[in-house]
């Protein structure tokens, strides 16, 4: 599992990958300017940490018990 921010869940490396590849849209649309709409990228981005939260939560609850 990855960690890119203490704040969120650990990410599979596929997730990790879909990460990085999302980040890389948002900077290179970033680049060409400020008032381009970037809420569809930030929302694939909040779907993934989403699952990835959701993941850990169960993986805690199974190995509690």
């Amino acid at each position: 599992m990855i960690r890119t921010h203490r704040d969120d869940p650990p990410l599979t490396a596929g997730e990790a990958a879909k990460v990085a590849w999302l980040i890389a849209r948002m900077a290179k649309r970033g680049v060409a300017g400020e008032d381009v709409d970037q809420r569809d990228l930030q929302r694939k981005l909040d779907r993934i940490l989403d699952g990835a939260r959701k993941r850990a939560e169960k993986a805690a609850a199974a190995a509690s018990k």
